[in-house]
């Protein structure tokens, strides 16, 4: 089996991400709040692109590419909740306002494992120790979600809908009051 990810081929990436970011702007769309399948799916592709620029930096190829192997079902329904969000909130431009994301992101992250210089290895080794523990994907949304990751846009989720306040109930309508025949007196017959 060929390797998913070489060194190499990693590092042409974030090469070809930073140009297109310092050529092209971020250019994403307007952040609008998440809903909540779109919030898991973006913290989870911020917790995929901190593990591929761990893996650039700490020579880690191999456990990103088991990463990405046992967990390909679960990124790439994490594809689909991006693809949704921007599909929402940038219309007929989803597709770039998506590619642009995801360009920030890693340019972000990479920016940000500079500044921590010699400690930026041990903490994110650490990370992909622990997504590797896990024992299974139910558990990588909520790992996902509980790490402290950069993130290229602000993600908020969206606040709960307000709760609709039912409607009274229709009064029944009134029934007329249950009616006796009136009683005539009786007539006795003439004689």
């Amino acid at each position: 089996m060929r390797p998913l990810l070489t060194a190499r081929r990693m590092q042409a990436a974030c090469l070809a991400a930073a140009m297109l970011a310092t050529t092209c702007g971020t250019g994403i769309a307007a952040e609008s709040c998440m809903r909540p399948a779109e919030k898991s799916a973006f913290d989870l592709a911020a917790l995929k692109s901190e593990l591929m620029v761990t893996a650039i930096s700490c020579q880690a190829e191999e456990q990103y590419n088991n990463f990405v192997v046992r967990f390909r079902s679960d990124l790439q329904g994490s594809e689909k909740g991006i693809n949704a969000y921007f599909n929402r909130t940038a219309g007929k431009r989803w597709q770039q306002a998506h590619d642009d994301y995801i360009t920030s992101l890693a340019n972000t992250q990479s920016e940000d494992g500079l500044k921590q210089g010699v400690d930026f290895c041990g903490k994110n080794m650490t990370l992909l120790t622990g997504v590797l523990a896990l024992k299974d994907s139910k558990d990588l949304t909520s790992y996902a979600t509980g790490q402290k990751l950069v993130q290229a846009i602000d993600v908020v989720e969206c606040p709960p809908p307000p709760e609709k306040k039912a409607k009274p109930a229709a009064k029944p309508a009134s029934v007329p009051p249950a009616t006796t025949p009136a009683t005539t007196p009786a007539t006795t017959p003439a004689k």
